[in-house]
């Protein structure tokens, strides 16, 4: 299997994820490289992607494993072909040699949540979201298909939070949470604000993964 990182920005945050597998498969073929195909009665081409992203959360740090037939490509080649066939936002960054880490070690990731507020950024907001995210326990709902809705203490899987204030209408909040096995949601840190703190609900909210690393706090390719 070959690995590449890719980043997702611009218009196609609205991209859903099973449109980007599609996108993908699409873009290898028209690239004339030939994907190979998964054993069984629905042979499905080697394409996956590490860790889904949300319909409107960018990244510059999403991975994509393959599985090329035929004879070895070039790396570069692989990622010009690919590029010009993929849609703006949509742009391959690198593509890695075979024998690249087992995705679980892949744990944590960066993320920066920018708030919004139309009409300045109220007086100590800053603060009282810090303190909310000092607390030992900020229950969320979280929804899944197998167990419905559910509540989840976010706590134990945040690794770090600071909070940025660029411009008097917008607060960023920069945070290390897990990926994987728990997996925290960044807009989830969103969530939490307007729950418990109601008072301090953005007017707009946005999300962009930033990096992502293993279970030693290094960058995983």
């Amino acid at each position: 299997m070959l690995r590449l990182l890719f980043e997702k920005k611009g218009n196609a945050v609205w991209i859903s994820h099973l449109d980007l597998m599609r996108l993908f498969q699409r873009a290898f073929q028209r690239a004339g490289l030939p994907l190979t195909h998964t054993q069984g009665f629905n042979p499905r081409p080697s394409v996956s992607i590490a860790l889904p992203l949300s319909v409107g959360v960018e990244s510059c740090c999403e991975l994509l494993d393959f599985d090329l037939d035929g004879e070895r490509v070039p790396y570069e080649q692989i990622r010009d072909r690919l590029n010009a066939q993929l849609v703006p936002g949509v742009h391959v960054l690198e593509v890695y040699a075979e024998g690249a880490r087992k995705l679980k070690f892949l744990t944590c990731l960066d993320c920066a949540v920018t708030l919004e507020y139309d009409r300045g950024v109220p007086a100590g907001a800053k603060e009282q979201i810090l303190e909310l995210f000092g607390r030992e326990s900020v229950p969320v709902e979280k929804k899944s298909k197998s167990a419905g809705i559910q509540e989840q203490n976010i706590i134990p899987m945040i690794h770090g939070l600071e909070i940025g204030q660029p411009d008097p209408q917008t607060l960023v909040l920069k945070a290390r949470v897990c990926c994987q096995n728990p997996a925290l949601n960044p807009m989830q840190l969103h969530a939490a604000i307007v729950r418990h703190l109601p008072e301090l609900a953005p007017d707009f909210a946005k999300c962009a993964r930033l990096e992502i690393y293993d279970n030693e706090g290094n960058i995983f390719r």
